[in-house]
């Protein structure tokens, strides 16, 4: 990474008070023969091998050398005593004593605050930071060139994730793999008949893995996308802001029933410290899991800082501090655990879970943006096509154009959160004096009280009683530049605004615009800060899709295409995945 000394806390900045009560000793020449042979290891030491000669017989009568640490909020409080005991010791760099001080800072909180990129900024006044995971470093180097920031290879400590749920539905379940989280309907957002939870990924290094961990049991492949979804969706109806409040899910104070919580074992063990009447059974999921490695970072280039950081990671590294971290729920770096802590009745192995591999800085980038698009509301107008050959019957399935169309559309609802704004037209041509096009239900939101029931409950039933128009053709490019016009009109910013196109025919209609001056149209009066998508679904053996795909080039949407009308509910999942589709290329 590149350098940047506004990046980290100038050292004159933080000059602690000189310590006082301490005499100069004069040295003869033999000590400063000795003085000199000492000097002389400290260079050799730091250009060859990058270890640190300490003096630990006092002899501090200068400023304190400050060192400023910020660690993981869970890691912070057996670092604070570590760092106590280092100070006691008097560790002493050109005969000045290093001071260390720790304090607790949220990992996503100060990787945010380096980048400057993303949705919370936090104190990132530091020598040395040692987040809850690599993953942090890494989303830091993909968002600036300028932060200071150097991997000094060493993992404080290790916290496999596993899941955490209540003792009583431990004893019932079944064995768990990443796999099995994975809904197995992808018309059903869901986790595999497990009520999964975990932290807002976007803040927590437990919850960005299992996204990579649940996208890594799912694969890649268009084929995937419906299912990745799915799977997102399902864990975002559980998401907890923050470890407090999935600590609440799991005792069961939120008043849900058997959750299965992703945690890092450090993190269930603290839950049954802090929850001994409901205390949490803990399973490693089969194939391996990903670890909290709490990395050493140096945030300083300055020579005596690095020398002084130096110190306090060997001191981190010995046996007497590695105890102490063991003793806190936490494995050293070499998996050792400490089963007097992680106790067996609990479900905690002593063995190191098999590791998986840790995702790139690329693919951490794509999650997230991921996340966060599917996670964005969704306001969407449905058009659907209710031309005459919607009449026709599908072969094999006793079921028209018509039926199988309104049934998905009807079963893709379920994928929206009931805060998202839905509406629905219909078209053909000239059904609504001499327009093409129709209003059956506004948008709104799908919770949405509506004459007794819901918005939701209103589109099932407009949807369910919809028939084609005998004979009718289709009024494909008028309705498209009104229903675009419409979306622009009533465009909210925080929110998806699409567009939806069901059809199983080409424009026929004589009297409308031409194909060449829509998409002129669309293209003079598409603004890129307020983007409406055209996103079209055409099935059946007489479609022409260059003119659908043409409009959804213009209008950044997408178009899919099918002879066989019963591909379209998986076509609407592949759809719906266009929303998390482009968010950048793994790294």
């Amino acid at each position: 990474m590149g350098r940047h000394r506004g990046n980290s806390p100038d050292e004159d900045d933080h000059r602690p008070r000189r310590r006082s009560g301490r005499s100069r000793r004069r040295r003869g020449r033999g000590g400063a023969i000795t003085a000199f042979a000492a000097a002389f290891a400290v260079l050799l030491g730091l250009g060859v091998t990058g270890w640190v000669l300490i003096d630990r017989q006092g002899g501090c009568g200068r400023e304190d050398i400050s060192l400023k640490v910020l660690a993981a909020s869970e890691l912070s409080p057996v670092l604070t005593r570590i760092a106590s005991s280092f100070n006691a010791g008097e560790h002493s760099l050109d005969g000045r004593c290093v001071q260390v001080e720790v304090r607790g800072a949220d990992s996503a909180n100060v990787a945010y605050g380096i980048s400057g990129a993303g949705p919370t900024m936090g104190d990132t006044s530091s020598h040395v930071w040692i987040p809850d995971s690599s993953l942090w470093p890494s989303l830091v180097e993909r968002s600036t060139e300028n932060a200071v920031l150097t991997d000094t290879g060493t993992a404080v400590a290790h916290s496999p994730l596993v899941l955490a749920l209540p003792r009583e539905a431990a004893e019932d379940g079944e064995a768990t793999s990443w796999a099995t989280l994975v809904p197995t309907d992808t018309a059903t957002p869901g986790n595999g008949g497990y009520d999964v939870r975990l932290i807002d990924p976007v803040r927590s290094s437990s919850g960005l893995a299992t996204l990579a961990l649940i996208k890594g049991a799912i694969g890649d492949g268009q084929e995937q996308q419906a299912r990745l979804i799915a799977a997102f969706q399902g864990l975002q109806q559980g998401v907890a802001t923050d470890e407090e409040a999935a600590f609440s899910a799991l005792s069961g104070d939120s008043g849900d029933a058997s959750p299965v919580l992703v945690l890092s074992e450090q993190a269930a063990w603290r839950y049954n410290n802090e929850h001994e009447n409901a205390p949490a059974h803990v399973n490693y999921p089969e194939g391996g899991t990903y670890t909290l490695d709490y990395p050493y970072l140096l945030r300083t280039d300055d020579p005596l800082l690095s020398r002084a950081a130096e110190a306090f990671r060997a001191e981190l590294t010995g046996d007497d501090a590695q105890s102490l971290i063991r003793g806190e729920g936490f494995r050293s770096a070499d998996g050792t655990a400490d089963t007097e802590v992680l106790r067996s009745e609990a479900g905690f192995q002593k063995e190191i879970p098999a590791e998986l591999p840790s995702p790139s800085g690329g693919a951490v980038e794509q999650l997230t943006r991921a996340w966060n698009q599917l996670k964005l509301n969704t306001r969407m107008l449905t058009v659907l096509d209710i031309s005459g050959s919607m009449a026709e019957a599908v072969p094999g399935t006793g079921l028209t154009r018509m039926n199988v169309t309104t049934q998905a559309a009807t079963e893709g609802l379920s994928l929206f959160p009931e805060d998202a704004e839905i509406g629905l037209w219909e078209f053909s041509v000239r059904i609504n004096g001499d327009l093409d096009y129709r209003e059956t239900v506004p948008i709104r939101p799908l919770d949405n009280e509506v004459e007794g029931g819901t918005q939701h409950q209103a589109l099932t039933t407009a949807l369910a009683g919809i028939e084609p128009k005998p004979d009718g053709d289709t009024g494909l490019y008028d309705t498209i530049l009104a229903a675009y016009r419409e979306m622009s009109r009533t465009y909210k910013a925080d929110r998806v605004n699409t567009i939806l196109v069901l059809t199983d025919g080409n424009n026929d209609d004589e009297g409308s615009i031409s194909l060449d001056e829509l998409l002129t149209t669309l293209e003079e009066e598409f603004v890129p800060d307020r983007p409406v998508a055209v996103i079209s679904i055409a099935f059946g053996p007489d479609i022409d899709p260059e003119p659908l795909e043409r409009i959804a080039q213009v209008t950044k949407g997408a178009a899919y295409s099918t002879d066989d009308p019963t591909e379209i509910g998986d076509i609407f999942l592949q759809s719906f995945a266009l929303r998390i589709a482009d968010t950048g290329e793994e790294g």
